[in-house]
């Protein structure tokens, strides 16, 4: 299954994030080797938001990385949400679903 992990991002995440960034790519890229993380990073103009693709089990595992998260502990992300993303095209899809 997919997920999507959703930030809000405070107004200064730009100017804080580069004393929390090493710890964060940390957590991001373990998440990634175990095969969790699919993809991650901000939006652009405006830098707001950040989404980050997970493939998992249960939303529990996208909810633990989320609580181990720099950004998320020192205050970086105001608000975060995790959904289910039913993907049904594209070679990854988990779900694909063809045309008749």
């Amino acid at each position: 299954m997919h997920f999507l992990l959703m930030y809000e991002l405070s107004a200064d995440y730009l100017e804080r994030r580069t004393a929390f960034r090493d710890r964060h790519l940390t957590v991001a890229w373990a998440s990634a080797e175990r095969g969790e993380l699919l993809l991650g990073g901000a939006l652009d103009a405006p830098v707001d938001r950040a989404m980050l693709l997970f493939e998992a089990d249960s939303p529990a595992v996208v909810e633990a990385f989320a609580r181990a998260d720099p950004y998320v502990t020192e205050g970086l992300v105001t608000h975060w949400e995790v959904r289910k993303w039913n993907t049904v095209a594209g070679s990854g899809a988990a779900q694909p679903v063809k045309p008749a």
